[in-house]
């Protein structure tokens, strides 16, 4: 049985349906991301799960035990926010310790489980430290411990890297990675960033307009989209507009408009004449000269629209003869590298017959 059960759960607002009969299993110590777009329903399936919003209809169960009846306060689950909310006239270690206080605890065990938990957050040092004498990551990491001091059934957590720099986040991602395989509590994880739930999740549902639009393992939802939506909002991905002319049990083959066929993988129930549109990541694009790529059954003439220099990779913009523009990303494998090709070059594209996909309208 899944730790939390989410059945059949919706929240209305006035006419507007935040959350519109989503169901959700998450098993005990995952790492469990929900990710959408700003107003798609995944802060407010987190209030309700904390308990500081209530279901319209459905059921919200943890271990088995439906939580309609538990008020906030009682519910075995702590909520880290992106704001920290730390208590600015506390230490470090009295902040940590707060919960417990409250819980009446006795003060020998509150000071070996804050003593325990700062050591996991790496803090044992800034212990008696303010707020205001902390980094932003620091003080991150005191709001993880806050919420980890009294060992939560879940520990939800709300955008809590949204106000960390680009560098400071990614180092915040691993640490919450390690921390989160240490102690071995269910994270619940919500955030807008995509190339955060992947780093992180053993799991994530892609949210859209109050329902689940997909729920699978990082690399899965990046590789096999189920829907438009879906691979468009998880990392960058080609999309050209296209119609089943052929279907078998080894490939299908691809009309568009303009350009010609495209071979691509076989897709259960796509009958002749279906539309949709042929996906392709750009790191599954490759780019050379005239002459090269005719080895590969897709391969089309195009001209470079835009270079963008990325450091690591370039990524080329190219646009074909249909007036599509289609990207394909090549490594800087080493320095001046990056400009193998410019704008207004003449080049051809091409990727496997087996790369790509094709997803129904």
């Amino acid at each position: 049985m899944a730790q939390l059960e989410i059945r059949n759960v919706t929240r209305r607002f006035g006419d507007f349906v935040a959350v519109d009969n989503v169901s959700l299993s998450i098993e005990a110590g995952e790492f469990f991301t929900l990710l959408g777009p700003s107003g798609c329903g995944k802060t407010t399936i987190l209030r309700m799960i904390a308990g500081f919003d209530l279901p319209d209809a459905g059921q919200i169960l943890l271990d088995g035990k439906d939580l309609a009846d538990t008020p906030a306060e009682k519910r075995p689950v702590h909520t880290v926010f992106q704001s920290y909310a730390l208590f600015p006239h506390m230490t470090v270690a009295q902040n940590i310790a707060f919960p417990l206080r409250m819980a009446r605890r006795p003060a020998a065990e509150i000071a070996g489980m804050t003593r325990q938990i700062l050591e996991q957050v790496h803090l044992t040092d800034k212990a008696d430290a303010y707020p205001h004498e902390l980094s932003g990551g620091q003080k991150q990491r005191v709001a993880l411990a806050r919420g980890l001091v009294n060992r939560p059934r879940l520990l939800l957590l709300d955008e809590p890297l949204g106000a960390l720099d680009a560098k400071l986040r990614e180092e915040m991602q691993i640490d919450l990675i390690n921390l989160q395989r240490d102690v071995g509590i269910t994270f619940v994880f919500v955030t807008h960033a995509q190339v955060e739930a992947l780093a992180l999740s053993h799991r994530i549902a892609v949210m859209d307009q109050g329902r689940v639009a997909q729920v699978d393992e990082p690399a899965r939802l990046y590789g096999y989209p189920k829907t438009r939506f879906v691979a468009d909002f998880i990392g960058h991905i080609n999309q050209l507009e296209a119609q089943v002319v052929e279907s078998t049990h080894g490939h299908l083959r691809l009309a568009v408009a303009g350009l010609g066929e495209i071979i691509a993988p076989p897709l259960k129930d796509a009958a002749v004449g279906t539309k949709g549109v042929f996906a392709i990541r750009p790191e599954q694009v490759r780019i050379g000269v005239h002459g090269e790529l005719d080895e590969l059954k897709n391969h089309f003439a195009g001209v470079v629209h835009n270079l963008l220099y990325r450091g690591e990779v370039s990524i080329y913009q190219v646009e074909l003869a249909n007036g599509a523009v289609v990207e394909a990303l090549l490594p800087n494998s080493a320095p001046g590298k990056a400009e193998l090709f410019m704008a207004c070059d003449e080049v051809k594209l091409g990727w496997r017959h087996d790369a790509g996909m094709f997803l129904r309208d």
